[in-house]
C-alpha cells in the first residue's frame, strides 16, 4: 500500500537515516536537503527504529550507523533485507570501529560512505543506490581493499578470480567497480538494462560474491578501475 507521505515525495529518492548523534543527523539531512531530488522522510537514533521506520515509509535508501544502540547496525541491516528487500542499505562509517566490515557486506549493504566525506559524496552515494549501484566512496574503498589484502594476499588472487570473466562481463565489472548503475553500464556499452543484469547475475556468480559491493571490491582489487 502507498502512503500519502510516498505519494508526496513521489519523483525524489527517499531517505532514511538512522544515527545515534543527533549532530550527525542533523548534518546529513542538511546535506540531503541541499538536493531538491531527495526527500528525508524520517530520521531514527537505533536499531529497532530503524527497522520500524524502513517498513512504515518504505524509503529508497537507508543511511545506516553500525553502532547504534539497542541493536547494532548490521543485526538492524540483516532484518532490513529481509523484511524490506527493495530498500538499499548505505553504512555511514568513521573507520573508529570497523572491524564489522565484512558481516555488513554479506548483509544487504549496498555502499559505504566516510563520514569526514565530501558533502557532495553522500548524494552521490545516495543517487547511486537508488539506482541499483555499489558505491565505494574512494577513502573507504582503499581502507576496506586493504583489509581485504591483509588476508588474502596482493592482486593477484583477485585478478585471478576475474580472470574467470569473459571480456564482456570484465567491461561490466569495470563500470560498477566504477559505481555505475545498471542503466549506466547499457549506455556505455550499448546494451539494454536487461542484458546488464543478466551479466551483473552471471560476474556474482562467477566471482562467488554475494552483491555488488563485495564484486566492486575484487574489481578494485584487480586493477580494472581508475579510480
Amino acid at each position: 500500500m502507498i502512503g500519502a507521505d510516498q505519494v508526496a515525495d513521489a519523483g525524489r529518492v527517499r531517505v532514511l537515516i538512522a544515527d545515534d548523534e543527533a549532530l550527525i543527523r542533523a548534518g546529513v539531512r542538511a546535506v540531503l536537503d541541499t538536493d531538491p531530488r531527495i526527500a528525508v522522510v524520517a530520521e531514527v537514533a537505533d536499531g529497532h527504529g530503524a527497522i520500524e521506520q524502513t517498513r512504515r515509509h518504505r524509503p529508497q535508501v537507508l543511511l545506516l550507523d553500525l553502532q547504534l544502540p539497542d541493536l547494532d547496525g548490521i543485526s538492524a541491516a540483516v532484518e532490513i533485507a529481509r523484511q524490506v528487500p527493495e530498500t538499499k542499505i548505505v553504512v555511514l562509517t568513521t573507520f573508529g570501529a570497523d572491524d564489522n566490515i565484512r558481516r555488513a557486506l554479506t548483509a544487504g549493504v549496498v555502499g559505504f560512505v566516510l563520514k569526514a566525506s565530501d558533502p557532495r559524496e553522500l548524494i552521490m552515494a545516495v543517487h547511486a543506490a537508488a539506482d541499483g549501484a555499489a558505491y565505494l566512496s574512494p577513502r573507504v574503498a582503499e581502507r576496506v581493499i586493504a583489509r581485504f589484502r591483509s588476508t588474502a594476499g596482493d592482486g593477484r588472487a583477485a585478478a585471478d578470480r576475474v580472470g574467470r570473466l569473459t571480456r564482456r562481463e570484465r567491461e561490466v565489472l569495470a563500470l560498477l567497480s566504477d559505481g555505475s548503475s545498471n542503466a549506466e553500464i547499457g549506455r556505455r556499452l550499448h546494451l539494454v538494462e536487461g542484458t546488464v543484469k543478466a551479466h551483473v547475475s552471471a560476474i556474482l556468480i562467477k566471482l562467488e560474491v554475494a552483491n555488488r559491493v563485495q564484486a566492486a571490491l575484487l574489481g578494485y582489487e584487480a586493477g580494472l578501475t581508475r579510480r
